[in-house]
């Protein structure tokens, strides 16, 4: 069986010097592809080394996340620009995130519109954070229809009825991880009656460990435990799971 981490975050700090180590256990895992999602201008060149050392293994995004817009944000996309030439799979991370604070909504749902256009100018997928957000970015996806866009709902924690919703506007998918092991998970319900040729596997490593390592640091080789989670679900062999979800990968971020 082969699986695709379509997010993970290798350049963290979580993971010190041991990017070669977290890499090797995850392809013993079966877990032959790796999508790192882009942030902002300080970690982007950490980024990018880790992958042009693992060519074919490791991929990336570009993107400006929404905890990362302010009022510079304008300059952070200049950035965002002069990298245009890379090799990347998709505009991301992106979105809205309201958790926190909703202050800079306005700028955040700007930045979000810019990153539409440049990803249908690309052709290029998205990738969306979405966090108590979700009226806002329901509306910005009905106001950018016309765009034609594609994605993934990274670490997706909507309803189903968000889910239908949404492919009224676009082509949507939706990363489902370690958060769909909890305990008090309400995914479940969700994951039961979305096709599973709409679902990515994704650890969003370092964060969110998939139950029994809930609390320790999330990797790349913990996908196939997320997988055996939608199996049980589904009522389906992690087989079938670790095939479809692989192909779907494959197909949006065209790796």
């Amino acid at each position: 069986m082969e699986y695709i981490d379509t997010h993970i975050h290798l350049y963290d700090e979580a993971f010190g010097t041991e990017q070669d180590e977290v890499i090797a256990r995850a392809l013993a895992a079966g877990v032959r592809k790796m999508i790192q999602p882009d942030i902002d201008s300080h970690e982007r060149g950490k980024m990018f080394a880790i992958s042009e050392k693992y060519p074919g293994i490791l991929y990336t995004m570009l993107g400006l996340y929404p905890g990362s817009v302010d009022k510079n944000w304008e300059d952070e996309m200049k950035e965002i620009y002069c990298h245009l030439d890379k090799d990347i799979v998709a505009i991301g991370e992106i979105g809205l995130d309201y958790h926190y604070s909703a202050d800079t909504a306005e700028l955040q749902k700007k930045a979000l519109a810019v990153q539409f256009e440049l990803a249908s100018k690309l052709n290029l997928p998205v990738n969306i954070h979405m966090r108590d957000a979700t009226e806002d970015f329901v509306k910005l996806a009905r106001q950018y229809k016309h765009l034609g866009l594609r994605g993934n709902l990274h670490a997706f924690s909507g309803s189903y009825e968000t889910f239908q919703t949404l492919q009224q506007y676009g082509d949507w998918s939706v990363g489902i991880g370690g958060v769909l092991t909890f305990k008090n998970s309400k995914l479940p319900e969700v994951i039961r009656r979305i096709p599973l040729e709409k679902i990515l596997l994704e650890t969003d490593g370092p964060y969110l460990s998939p139950v029994p390592l809930r609390g320790s640091r999330n990797e790349s080789a913990n996908v196939p435990l997320i997988a055996a989670k939608i199996a049980e679900i589904k009522e389906i062999s992690i087989e079938e799971v670790a095939a479809v979800t692989t192909a779907n990968a494959e197909k949006l971020f065209k790796i």
